[in-house]
């Protein structure tokens, strides 16, 4: 659910400021309040090394893709970069088959191909919403570096608490938002954002950054980054759904038929993955 209404959020939170402040105040304003909840719980934080590049490693699935995400919103509606974010499954399992030589299996190829159909039926026939081929280009990059992001945390494997992950990765974060600074301060807002935007920021704030980050870096720990990367595929028919329903985004037929061949085709990619979820849920504790 955070996911979902992320894209839509971020769109919100740039309509009254320009897109590069409201993510550095995004990063400014979460980096002091997870610091109270790291005290509060009283969770060290690690700074040797291994930690360090941990935190390295989970910024670029925060500053750094959120950055051409939040350039791509100029060009592309919030359901669409929802619905982008659903390849970063198939974004993992092509890193997978280069690093560590994991071979697609017939299905999977199908399923990219019905997937990347879905996409070219969106983007051929979304003129009326707005879609232009920068805007691709830039969610292309966010997408990449989301995943590399997930591989590059999973390999360094520094062994910290997940909120000392998603704080330490907050805080390197920072650090890099602070380098925009002089390239945008001729475009400092004169004045207060309006009551949606200060919702939407406060939004990604709290959810996006805080307790998505906590949740999502808790899940590195514990699963694969190609299972990991499945949990977007949910997202983009909420997202999109969202998109529609709160912000006004045109609703076309053409729309639902490629949302519904995207979510088909990574559904295929993954059929092998849910089957055996499947399988194991439907197994009791006794038998496994």
């Amino acid at each position: 659910m955070i996911w979902a209404l992320t894209p839509l959020a971020i769109v919100w939170s740039v309509a009254d400021i320009p897109a590069m402040w409201a993510l550095v105040l995004r990063f400014c304003i979460a980096a002091p309040l997870i610091a109270i909840v790291m005290a509060v719980l009283r969770i060290r934080l690690p700074l040797n090394r291994t930690a360090l590049h941990s935190y390295v490693a989970g910024s670029f699935n925060l500053i750094v893709s959120q950055t051409f995400t939040y350039l791509a919103t100029s060009y592309l509606s919030s359901g669409m970069i929802a619905l982008l974010f659903g390849f970063a499954p198939i974004m993992a399992g092509v890193i997978a088959f280069m690093l560590y030589r994991q071979r697609l299996s017939g299905i999977q190829w199908l399923g990219m191909l019905v997937a990347l159909g879905g996409l070219y039926l969106n983007t051929m026939t979304g003129q009326d919403a707005g879609i232009e081929p920068i805007g691709l280009l830039f969610m292309f990059f966010a997408i990449l570096t989301y995943t590399v992001s997930i591989f590059w945390v999973k390999h360094v494997n520094a062994k910290v608490a997940p909120l000392a992950q998603a704080s330490g990765s907050i805080f390197i974060s920072v650090v890099i938002a602070l380098t925009y600074i002089p390239f945008i301060w001729s475009d400092l807002p004169a004045s207060l954002p309006g009551a949606q935007s200060l919702l939407a920021i406060s939004y990604l704030v709290l959810a996006s950054s805080i307790i998505a980050m906590f949740c999502y870096f808790n899940l590195m720990q514990k699963v694969s980054p190609t299972t990991l990367s499945l949990a977007t595929v949910i997202t983009p028919v909420l997202a999109i759904s969202f998109g529609i329903l709160l912000n006004n985004e045109p609703f076309r037929i053409t729309m639902v038929i490629g949302t519904g061949l995207v979510i088909g085709g990574l559904l295929l990619y993954f059929y092998r993955d849910l089957k055996h979820m499947m399988s194991n849920a439907a197994t009791p504790d006794s038998q496994k």
